[in-house]
């Protein structure tokens, strides 16, 4: 029984060291975004006794059983990747699943018996995880069943359609994750009625046209991450959570981000919150005659959105009524999977790299993105352009998700360092940001959160932990689904759930807040409509123009800046 552990240790930690050894090349596209390579010398690995005992134990009656019914009976293929009737049809392709299936959960096994610090097991977990993905027989023509099956049944054509599709995605630079021909920013995506009424190097603010007779006093201006562009939240007209703001009465404006060029590559966190958002604020409460608005970010724009009422504070300004934080982090404590990314060496080489100028590219950063999903966003695809033939179906939401932008590199090096790497925006007096010393604390409006209980990119505790660092009344609601699906969600679909707490209570963990949260179903949007109704103000005529005084219309929306590629 020893010499069998040995052995079994032995055989497993060689596959190991392996994915971990393929993680250096893997992560190429993780490291050019600036996440980085696993090191390069790896530290010897120790498993868990007790637990490797009981993988070896479990391993063994699995693969005996598996090897005893052979090819005679077709083995439970628990995995959507080989859903289809070709594997089941075919014995050898069935085998083979079974037997990956297998070797994959041993190894994920033994990524969780390793005995190291948190990080390094996070690392050593997610690089199991890639390995594993991309080592699934479904990624290669010469296993895949249901591949084989089909290229027969075409005569071959699946096959020439597929190297079709894998010279437009090389030469278009990404793959493909919907038909990205039947979409066009402005004509079907985008298409709420507007005008951009300012514009400066950094961001074109749209002002939208009144669905209705009255709006409310108070203007409503939305700042979306400037990591992607802001028609996530303008993709059609039935799930834009734009055109229904402007339906329910608010006078609504947006920020749109420049994609950055070189003429951007200086550019940093300050310049971005001084020249964008606060600018962009004091221009809506210009052209509303409005001394105060309504505010709401997402995602990094929460982020910026946060550090700019900050700055504003300190200079004792509240030009800001209620502010709205939908999936943003203020507070860095946890961030999830991204963390595997973030240490000392990994920001320090990009400030050294991209501290005095340059720019983050877009497509590097979208690629990282999507490997946290590795077979969901990546060899989904892969497998259906390039092995089946097939053109993905139209999705807007993809379509969007395929728009990437760049970062300038100051901007991009401040945000590592500051947020992901040491949390200090949650730190009273710790940064100066605009000449301010930043206070968070020192936020005393009402406050949205929103959270995606799915969220891979901030986590529901990430989202949550909003609610221990600002100081005003706060209203905390959890959305299913994940970072982008949770969110876009509107009422008209009636699809997921949200979840409220009827006593308000906050306690000091989400954990503790789900224990007393009730499920609702159907969509969040209706619950914080009728919140940010409670900080409009009165209703008044809507405006007949756009603009005021020395703000005229610059063009119609979604104006330029969103239509330029990274």
């Amino acid at each position: 029984m020893a010499q069998a552990a040995e052995q079994f240790q032995q055989a497993f930690t060689q596959s190991f060291s392996k994915a971990l050894e393929s993680f250096k090349g893997l992560d190429a596209s993780a490291a050019g975004a600036g996440f980085p390579a696993m090191p390069e010398a790896l530290p010897e690995i120790r498993f868990a006794p007790e637990r490797l005992e009981a993988l070896q134990k479990s391993y063994t009656e699995e693969a005996l059983k598996l090897f005893t019914q052979g090819m005679t009976q077709s083995p439970a293929l628990p995995d959507r990747r080989f859903a289809a009737p070709a594997w089941h049809d075919n014995p050898v392709a069935a085998y083979a699943a079974a037997a990956y299936l297998l070797n994959a959960r041993t190894m994920m096994g033994l990524a969780e018996a390793v005995e190291t610090d948190a990080k390094t097991k996070n690392r050593i977990r997610f690089a199991v995880e890639q390995w594993m993905a991309a080592a699934s027989p479904s990624n290669f023509l010469a296993l895949n069943a249901e591949a084989q099956k089909k290229a027969i049944e075409t005569k071959g054509e699946s096959i020439a359609l597929g190297v079709k599709n894998l010279v437009h995605d090389l030469q278009q630079g990404h793959v493909s994750m919907t038909d990205e021909s039947l979409f066009e920013v402005g004509k079907n995506v985008a298409t709420t009625e507007g005008a951009v009424v300012f514009e400066n190097e950094l961001f074109q603010l749209i002002e939208y046209k009144p669905l209705t007779a009255k709006v409310y006093e108070k203007p409503f201006l939305l700042v979306p991450p400037c990591i992607n562009k802001f028609y996530i939240l303008d993709l059609q007209p039935d799930n834009s959570l734009i055109r229904y703001a402007v339906e329910q009465g608010h006078r609504t404006f947006v920020v749109s981000w420049r994609n950055p060029d070189q003429s951007l590559a200086h550019k940093t966190w300050d310049d971005y919150i001084e020249g964008a958002v606060i600018k962009a604020i004091g221009v809506t409460q210009e052209i509303s005659g409005s001394p105060t608005i309504n505010a709401l970010g997402f995602c990094v724009g929460g982020t910026m959105l946060g550090t700019a009422l900050g700055v504003l504070a300190a200079r004792g300004e509240k030009p800001v009524d209620s502010a709205t934080f939908l999936t943003t982090f203020l507070d860095f404590s946890d961030t999830g999977i991204l963390d595997v990314f973030i240490d000392e060496g990994m920001v320090k080489y990009r400030e050294a790299e991209l501290g005095k100028g340059g720019l983050m590219k877009g497509q590097d950063l979208a690629s990282t993105f999507s490997f946290l999903r590795p077979n969901d966003l990546v060899w989904n695809y892969v497998v259906g352009n390039y092995l089946k033939g097939e053109t993905p179906p139209p999705f807007d939401l993809l379509y969007w998700n395929s728009d990437s932008t760049n970062l300038p590199g100051p901007y991009y090096a401040w945000y590592l360092r500051n947020t992901y790497l040491e949390n200090n925006l949650k730190k009273p007096g710790k940064l100066t940001v605009c000449g301010e010393r930043l206070d968070l604390s020192a936020l005393d409006i009402p406050v949205y959160i929103y959270g995606s209980r799915e969220d891979h990119i901030v986590p529901i505790g990430g989202a949550y932990a909003s609610t221990q660092l600002l100081p005003g009344k706060k209203r905390f609601v959890q959305g299913a689904s994940g970072h982008i699906a949770g969110v876009i969600n509107p009422p008209s679909k009636n699809k997921r759930s949200h979840w409220i707490r009827a006593d308000g209570k906050l306690p000091k963990t989400h954990a503790q807040w789900l224990e007393g949260a009730v499920e609702h179903p159907g969509s969040w949007w209706t619950d914080w409509s009728q919140w940010l109704k409670g900080h409009a103000g009165k209703q008044i005529a809507a405006p007949k123009i756009y603009g005021k005084g020395k703000y005229k219309v610059i063009e119609a929306a979604p104006g330029r800046y969103v239509q330029a590629k990274a």
